[in-house]
């Protein structure tokens, strides 16, 4: 039987930072606009900032449609399942904000990823959002599989890139400034990185 929790903290912080993905869900206020759903990985890439706060790093890709979401509504679901140990899946439901390179919160914000992550010239936002509700339920149905390895495509793609080479792909990409539904996404020209 599931419960819900007041902060994220013991037991519950412990299992959010062992897990290697986590999965992120937001949407238009449209009826008919698109559900986003999208996976969340790499080490140093996300950090709970208090027991009612968590962050992640938003990387280059091909698309930005959780920054279009969270600019026009705020609506954010995370969840983390375990595919190690015991059955485990944790939801939170909260409002998510996107921090961008040019907002007086970046540097702030940055120490608490690792320095590759920091340091990576793709780094487009940080996402942070304001827990709301938290809760647990089993995860019978989740499939056990073991953690070998995380990939290094993405790390190794973006590292082509200057901050000028990436500013041009992400002009290049039409679901970056804009997304599927037609709303809002990056800010283009991104904007230089203050650190």
């Amino acid at each position: 039987m599931g419960k819900t929790y007041e902060r994220i903290d013991g037991r519950l912080r412990a299992f959010i930072e062992e897990q290697k993905v986590f999965f992120t869900a937001t949407a238009p206020l449209s009826g008919d606009g698109h559900v986003n759903v999208s996976p969340k990985g790499l080490d140093g890439s996300s950090a709970l900032l208090d027991d009612r706060t968590f962050a992640y790093a938003d990387l280059g890709g091909s698309g930005a449609e959780t920054i279009a979401h969270l600019r026009e509504n705020g609506r954010i679901t995370l969840m983390w399942c375990a595919f190690t140990g015991p059955p485990t899946i944790v939801r939170v439901h909260g409002r998510g904000e996107p921090v961008f390179r040019d907002d007086p919160r970046w540097d702030g914000l940055l120490p608490h990823f690792s320095d590759d992550i920091r340091k990576r010239t793709d780094l487009r936002a940080v996402i942070v959002v304001t827990v709301e509700r938290i809760s647990d339920s089993c995860g019978f149905a989740v499939p056990a599989m073991d953690f070998r390895e995380e990939r290094p495509l993405h790390t190794q793609r973006f590292a082509r890139e200057t901050e000028e080479s990436f500013g041009d792909y992400c002009a290049g990409k039409p679901y970056v400034a804009t997304s599927l539904d037609g709303l809002p996404g990056l800010p283009l020209p991104l904007p230089p990185r203050t650190s």
